[in-house]
């Protein structure tokens, strides 16, 4: 699975995005950083992205891990101690 870093010396591309006006003029007042702020709202979304289709790709394999468990019980879990 890819992992993506965010590094603060990495290359930079410009991009047009289309904000709301008054959310625009808010985060200004606030001294926000527009770029950085859009840049890690977008690396939240692409790794809740790349999550939900990990998740879709291994979904067969998942259930039939759940499916063993419940019918079997955990491996080892009669040597558990506790």
């Amino acid at each position: 699975m890819r992992t993506t870093i965010l590094a603060t010396n990495s290359t930079r591309k410009a991009a047009n995005v289309t904000l709301a006006e008054s959310l625009l003029s808010e985060a200004k007042a606030l001294r926000i950083n527009v770029s950085k702020a859009a840049e890690e709202g977008l690396t939240r979304a692409v790794a809740q992205k790349r999550a939900a289709l990990w998740l879709e790709a291994n979904r067969s394999a998942i259930d039939s891990s759940n499916r063993f468990v419940e019918q079997h019980g955990l491996p080892l879990s009669s040597y558990q101690q506790f």
